[in-house]
Protein backbone atom coordinates (compact mmCIF):
# COMPACT_ATOMS: atom_id res chain seq x y z
CA UNK A 1 0.00 0.00 0.00
CA UNK A 2 0.96 3.58 -0.64
CA UNK A 3 2.64 5.81 2.20
CA UNK A 4 -0.52 8.12 1.97
CA UNK A 5 -2.62 5.42 1.44
CA UNK A 6 -1.77 3.67 4.46
CA UNK A 7 -1.54 6.47 6.86
CA UNK A 8 -5.12 6.93 5.71
CA UNK A 9 -6.21 3.55 6.56
CA UNK A 10 -4.43 4.00 10.13
CA UNK A 11 -6.64 7.32 10.72
CA UNK A 12 -9.80 5.78 9.47
CA UNK A 13 -9.57 1.99 8.93
CA UNK A 14 -13.54 2.59 6.93
CA UNK A 15 -11.08 4.73 4.44
CA UNK A 16 -8.80 1.61 3.62
CA UNK A 17 -9.55 0.01 0.11
CA UNK A 18 -10.36 -3.26 -0.48
CA UNK A 19 -7.41 -5.30 -2.27
CA UNK A 20 -7.96 -5.76 -6.43
CA UNK A 21 -9.02 -8.94 -7.42
CA UNK A 22 -6.86 -11.09 -9.79
CA UNK A 23 -8.88 -13.07 -12.10
CA UNK A 24 -7.05 -16.09 -14.05
CA UNK A 25 -9.17 -15.74 -17.74
CA UNK A 26 -7.77 -18.88 -19.49
CA UNK A 27 -10.23 -18.43 -21.78
CA UNK A 28 -9.85 -14.85 -22.58
CA UNK A 29 -5.83 -15.94 -23.01
CA UNK A 30 -6.73 -18.21 -25.51
CA UNK A 31 -9.15 -16.42 -27.28
CA UNK A 32 -6.52 -13.10 -27.48
CA UNK A 33 -3.36 -15.16 -27.74
CA UNK A 34 -2.15 -14.33 -24.81
CA UNK A 35 -0.75 -15.31 -21.29
CA UNK A 36 -2.65 -12.91 -19.54
CA UNK A 37 -4.73 -12.09 -16.08
CA UNK A 38 -7.03 -9.57 -14.84
CA UNK A 39 -6.50 -7.41 -12.28
CA UNK A 40 -10.33 -6.50 -11.33
CA UNK A 41 -11.68 -3.35 -9.23
CA UNK A 42 -15.22 -3.29 -9.82
CA UNK A 43 -15.29 -5.02 -5.90
CA UNK A 44 -13.81 -2.07 -4.78
CA UNK A 45 -15.39 0.33 -2.38
CA UNK A 46 -18.14 2.34 -5.34
CA UNK A 47 -17.48 -0.15 -7.75
CA UNK A 48 -13.82 0.89 -9.30
CA UNK A 49 -10.44 1.73 -8.94
CA UNK A 50 -11.61 5.74 -8.06
CA UNK A 51 -12.21 5.00 -4.46
CA UNK A 52 -7.94 4.48 -3.45
CA UNK A 53 -7.62 8.09 -4.71
CA UNK A 54 -11.12 9.64 -3.59
CA UNK A 55 -10.19 7.39 0.28
CA UNK A 56 -6.60 9.43 0.29
CA UNK A 57 -8.07 13.02 -0.69
CA UNK A 58 -10.38 12.81 2.07
CA UNK A 59 -8.45 11.80 4.60
CA UNK A 60 -5.75 13.95 3.86
CA UNK A 61 -6.91 17.30 3.22
CA UNK A 62 -8.40 19.37 6.26
CA UNK A 63 -11.04 20.91 4.37
CA UNK A 64 -14.86 19.98 5.11
CA UNK A 65 -16.28 20.22 1.70
CA UNK A 66 -14.52 18.42 -1.29
CA UNK A 67 -15.61 20.04 -5.24
CA UNK A 68 -14.26 17.80 -8.14
CA UNK A 69 -15.75 16.97 -11.80
CA UNK A 70 -16.63 13.68 -12.64
CA UNK A 71 -18.21 11.89 -15.42
CA UNK A 72 -19.53 9.04 -12.17
CA UNK A 73 -16.81 6.94 -11.21
CA UNK A 74 -15.14 9.38 -9.10
CA UNK A 75 -17.83 11.25 -8.32
CA UNK A 76 -19.40 8.26 -6.52
CA UNK A 77 -15.88 7.18 -4.74
CA UNK A 78 -15.63 10.94 -3.48
CA UNK A 79 -19.02 11.08 -2.60
CA UNK A 80 -18.56 8.11 -0.30
CA UNK A 81 -15.26 8.96 0.61
CA UNK A 82 -16.50 12.15 2.46
CA UNK A 83 -19.23 10.62 4.13
CA UNK A 84 -17.47 8.35 5.54
CA UNK A 85 -14.43 11.26 6.88
CA UNK A 86 -17.57 13.00 8.12
CA UNK A 87 -17.43 15.36 5.17
CA UNK A 88 -19.25 17.01 2.04
CA UNK A 89 -18.70 16.49 -1.43
CA UNK A 90 -20.10 18.43 -4.36
CA UNK A 91 -19.69 16.84 -7.84
CA UNK A 92 -19.80 18.44 -11.30
CA UNK A 93 -21.10 15.59 -14.02
CA UNK A 94 -21.42 16.35 -17.60
CA UNK A 95 -25.17 16.19 -18.35
CA UNK A 96 -24.85 13.32 -20.55
CA UNK A 97 -23.15 10.94 -17.72
CA UNK A 98 -24.99 7.82 -17.09
CA UNK A 99 -27.96 7.78 -14.81
CA UNK A 100 -26.39 4.77 -12.72
CA UNK A 101 -23.62 6.51 -12.02
CA UNK A 102 -25.57 10.28 -11.22
CA UNK A 103 -27.85 7.97 -9.28
CA UNK A 104 -24.86 6.40 -7.49
CA UNK A 105 -23.29 9.80 -6.50
CA UNK A 106 -26.58 11.08 -5.19
CA UNK A 107 -26.97 7.67 -2.87
CA UNK A 108 -23.72 8.03 -1.53
CA UNK A 109 -24.63 11.31 0.19
CA UNK A 110 -23.29 13.60 -3.15
CA UNK A 111 -24.45 16.91 -4.60
CA UNK A 112 -24.98 17.11 -7.91
CA UNK A 113 -24.04 20.07 -10.30
CA UNK A 114 -24.26 19.28 -14.36
CA UNK A 115 -22.66 21.04 -17.35
CA UNK A 116 -23.21 20.41 -20.48
CA UNK A 117 -19.92 20.08 -21.94
CA UNK A 118 -21.03 20.96 -25.66
CA UNK A 119 -21.27 24.39 -24.38
CA UNK A 120 -19.08 24.49 -21.42
CA UNK A 121 -16.04 23.44 -19.87
CA UNK A 122 -16.22 20.76 -16.93
CA UNK A 123 -13.30 23.34 -15.18
CA UNK A 124 -15.52 26.64 -15.72
CA UNK A 125 -18.66 24.77 -14.06
CA UNK A 126 -16.07 23.34 -11.42
CA UNK A 127 -14.51 27.18 -10.74
CA UNK A 128 -18.42 28.63 -10.72
CA UNK A 129 -19.30 26.22 -7.79
CA UNK A 130 -15.89 26.74 -6.34
CA UNK A 131 -16.57 30.62 -5.95
CA UNK A 132 -19.15 29.61 -4.47
CA UNK A 133 -17.20 27.87 -1.78
CA UNK A 134 -14.24 29.48 -1.46
CA UNK A 135 -13.13 26.91 1.78
CA UNK A 136 -13.60 23.55 0.15
CA UNK A 137 -10.97 21.55 -1.34
CA UNK A 138 -10.79 21.77 -5.60
CA UNK A 139 -9.92 18.53 -6.25
CA UNK A 140 -9.09 16.49 -9.41
CA UNK A 141 -9.97 12.94 -10.58
CA UNK A 142 -6.88 12.58 -11.82
CA UNK A 143 -4.49 15.70 -11.77
CA UNK A 144 -3.55 15.47 -7.92
CA UNK A 145 -0.73 14.10 -6.00
CA UNK A 146 -3.38 12.84 -3.51
CA UNK A 147 -5.26 11.07 -6.26
CA UNK A 148 -1.73 9.81 -7.98
CA UNK A 149 -0.73 8.41 -4.89
CA UNK A 150 -3.76 6.71 -3.43
CA UNK A 151 -3.77 5.18 -7.18
CA UNK A 152 -0.51 4.20 -6.19
CA UNK A 153 -1.21 1.54 -3.75
CA UNK A 154 -2.80 -0.68 -6.99
CA UNK A 155 0.61 -0.94 -8.49
CA UNK A 156 2.22 -2.07 -4.63
CA UNK A 157 -0.59 -4.98 -4.66
CA UNK A 158 0.12 -6.20 -7.84
CA UNK A 159 3.78 -5.90 -7.36
CA UNK A 160 3.81 -8.10 -4.18
CA UNK A 161 1.32 -10.64 -6.45
CA UNK A 162 3.92 -10.92 -8.72
CA UNK A 163 6.30 -11.49 -6.30
CA UNK A 164 3.76 -14.16 -4.60
CA UNK A 165 4.14 -16.51 -7.67
CA UNK A 166 2.02 -14.43 -10.68
CA UNK A 167 4.95 -12.73 -11.98
CA UNK A 168 3.75 -10.31 -15.03
CA UNK A 169 5.93 -8.56 -17.78
CA UNK A 170 3.32 -5.64 -18.81
CA UNK A 171 0.65 -4.07 -17.64
CA UNK A 172 -1.98 -2.31 -19.64
CA UNK A 173 -4.36 0.42 -17.87
CA UNK A 174 -7.19 2.31 -18.73
CA UNK A 175 -5.99 5.95 -20.10
CA UNK A 176 -8.56 9.24 -19.28
CA UNK A 177 -6.70 11.96 -17.55
CA UNK A 178 -3.92 9.55 -16.41
CA UNK A 179 -4.51 9.10 -12.58
CA UNK A 180 -4.75 5.50 -12.93
CA UNK A 181 -1.53 5.10 -15.27
CA UNK A 182 0.38 7.88 -13.31
CA UNK A 183 0.10 5.79 -10.09
CA UNK A 184 0.46 2.49 -11.63
CA UNK A 185 3.95 3.90 -12.29
CA UNK A 186 4.50 5.66 -9.45
CA UNK A 187 3.13 2.22 -7.38
CA UNK A 188 5.59 -0.27 -9.04
CA UNK A 189 8.49 1.81 -9.17
CA UNK A 190 8.46 2.51 -5.34
CA UNK A 191 8.06 -1.50 -5.30
CA UNK A 192 11.03 -1.87 -7.61
CA UNK A 193 9.03 -4.26 -9.40
CA UNK A 194 10.27 -3.27 -13.50
CA UNK A 195 7.07 -4.22 -15.57
CA UNK A 196 6.34 -2.00 -18.59
CA UNK A 197 3.02 0.23 -18.06
CA UNK A 198 0.90 0.39 -21.30
CA UNK A 199 -1.86 3.01 -21.61
CA UNK A 200 -5.11 1.66 -23.45
CA UNK A 201 -7.22 4.77 -25.29
CA UNK A 202 -10.22 5.32 -26.99
CA UNK A 203 -9.15 6.29 -30.10
CA UNK A 204 -11.96 9.07 -30.12
CA UNK A 205 -10.34 10.51 -26.99
CA UNK A 206 -6.45 9.98 -27.75
CA UNK A 207 -5.38 12.99 -26.51
CA UNK A 208 -2.73 11.49 -24.52
CA UNK A 209 -1.40 9.48 -27.22
CA UNK A 210 -1.18 12.79 -29.43
CA UNK A 211 0.93 13.78 -26.83
CA UNK A 212 3.58 11.38 -26.25
CA UNK A 213 3.87 12.14 -29.84
CA UNK A 214 4.22 15.56 -29.87
CA UNK A 215 6.43 15.45 -26.38
CA UNK A 216 4.30 17.82 -24.89
CA UNK A 217 0.77 17.61 -23.67
CA UNK A 218 -2.07 18.17 -26.30
CA UNK A 219 -5.45 18.84 -25.51
CA UNK A 220 -8.80 18.12 -27.85
CA UNK A 221 -10.74 21.44 -28.39
CA UNK A 222 -13.83 19.53 -27.08
CA UNK A 223 -15.14 16.44 -25.23
CA UNK A 224 -14.99 13.06 -27.08
CA UNK A 225 -18.02 11.39 -26.83
CA UNK A 226 -16.52 7.79 -26.90
CA UNK A 227 -18.42 4.78 -25.09
CA UNK A 228 -15.71 5.08 -22.72
CA UNK A 229 -17.26 8.09 -20.89
CA UNK A 230 -14.49 7.25 -18.07
CA UNK A 231 -11.99 8.37 -20.64
CA UNK A 232 -13.57 11.79 -22.20
CA UNK A 233 -10.97 13.97 -20.37
CA UNK A 234 -9.38 16.33 -22.59
CA UNK A 235 -6.17 16.54 -21.81
CA UNK A 236 -3.36 14.82 -19.29
CA UNK A 237 -3.19 16.17 -16.21
CA UNK A 238 0.13 18.71 -15.72
CA UNK A 239 0.90 15.88 -12.65
CA UNK A 240 0.59 12.75 -14.33
CA UNK A 241 2.16 13.97 -17.57
CA UNK A 242 5.61 14.39 -15.51
CA UNK A 243 5.21 10.67 -15.05
CA UNK A 244 4.02 9.57 -17.82
CA UNK A 245 5.69 11.13 -20.42
CA UNK A 246 8.94 8.62 -19.54
CA UNK A 247 6.89 6.00 -17.68
CA UNK A 248 5.03 4.35 -20.02
CA UNK A 249 6.24 1.97 -22.64
CA UNK A 250 3.81 3.30 -24.99
CA UNK A 251 -0.19 3.97 -25.00
CA UNK A 252 -2.99 1.92 -26.92
CA UNK A 253 -5.22 3.35 -29.35
CA UNK A 254 -8.41 1.24 -29.17
CA UNK A 255 -11.01 1.66 -31.55
CA UNK A 256 -15.10 1.86 -30.30
CA UNK A 257 -15.42 -1.22 -31.66
CA UNK A 258 -12.65 -3.03 -30.12
CA UNK A 259 -14.33 -1.30 -26.73
CA UNK A 260 -17.50 -3.00 -27.05
CA UNK A 261 -15.87 -6.45 -28.12
CA UNK A 262 -13.57 -6.14 -24.67
CA UNK A 263 -16.95 -5.74 -22.74
CA UNK A 264 -18.21 -9.02 -24.47
CA UNK A 265 -15.33 -11.14 -24.35
CA UNK A 266 -14.99 -10.18 -20.17
CA UNK A 267 -18.40 -11.06 -19.92
CA UNK A 268 -18.52 -14.34 -22.04
CA UNK A 269 -15.02 -15.66 -21.60
CA UNK A 270 -13.97 -14.39 -17.93
CA UNK A 271 -17.20 -13.55 -15.90
CA UNK A 272 -16.58 -10.29 -15.54
CA UNK A 273 -19.30 -7.55 -16.19
CA UNK A 274 -16.90 -4.16 -17.22
CA UNK A 275 -18.27 -1.28 -18.09
CA UNK A 276 -16.51 -0.20 -21.26
CA UNK A 277 -13.64 2.11 -19.54
CA UNK A 278 -12.90 -1.09 -18.01
CA UNK A 279 -12.52 -3.13 -20.75
CA UNK A 280 -10.02 -0.61 -22.68
CA UNK A 281 -7.64 -2.93 -21.65
CA UNK A 282 -9.05 -5.96 -23.26
CA UNK A 283 -9.77 -4.12 -26.21
CA UNK A 284 -6.15 -2.65 -26.17
CA UNK A 285 -4.87 -6.31 -27.01
CA UNK A 286 -7.56 -6.97 -29.33
CA UNK A 287 -6.62 -3.60 -31.45
CA UNK A 288 -2.59 -4.51 -30.84
CA UNK A 289 -2.12 -8.12 -29.99
CA UNK A 290 1.35 -8.07 -31.73
CA UNK A 291 3.11 -5.68 -29.18
CA UNK A 292 1.79 -8.23 -26.42
CA UNK A 293 3.24 -11.60 -28.18
CA UNK A 294 5.48 -13.95 -26.02
CA UNK A 295 4.39 -11.48 -22.79
CA UNK A 296 3.12 -12.16 -19.49
CA UNK A 297 0.37 -9.24 -19.64
CA UNK A 298 -1.79 -8.09 -16.68
CA UNK A 299 -5.31 -5.67 -17.73
CA UNK A 300 -6.77 -3.59 -15.65
CA UNK A 301 -10.48 -3.97 -15.55
CA UNK A 302 -10.93 -0.26 -13.89
CA UNK A 303 -14.57 -0.43 -12.90
CA UNK A 304 -18.52 -1.94 -13.42
CA UNK A 305 -20.40 0.81 -13.42
CA UNK A 306 -21.96 0.57 -16.79
CA UNK A 307 -26.05 1.63 -17.25
CA UNK A 308 -27.74 -1.21 -17.36
CA UNK A 309 -29.40 -0.79 -20.20
CA UNK A 310 -26.02 0.57 -22.05
CA UNK A 311 -24.93 -2.83 -21.04
CA UNK A 312 -27.28 -4.85 -22.80
CA UNK A 313 -27.00 -3.10 -25.70
CA UNK A 314 -23.20 -3.96 -25.74
CA UNK A 315 -23.81 -7.47 -25.19
CA UNK A 316 -26.58 -7.61 -27.79
CA UNK A 317 -24.31 -5.57 -30.42
CA UNK A 318 -27.39 -2.96 -30.94
CA UNK A 319 -25.79 -0.29 -32.05
CA UNK A 320 -22.23 -1.43 -33.33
Amino acid sequence: MAPDTAAASARNPALTPRPTTIVEAPRLAARLGVDLFLAVETFQQTGSFKFRAAANVAANVPNQTLIAASSGNFGQALARAAALAGKRAIIVMPATSAQVKVDAVRSFGGEVVFVDTQRETRAAKVAEVFAQHPDAYLGSAFDDPFVISGNASLGHELAAVARSGRPFDDVVVPLGGGGLTAGMVVGLRAAGYPARVWGAEPLLANDGAQSLRAGHIVRAERESQTIADGARTQALGVHNWAILQHGLAGIVEVGEEEIREGVRLLSALANVKAEPTGALTTGAVLAAPDRFRGKTVCCVVSGGNVDPQVYLDILSGANS
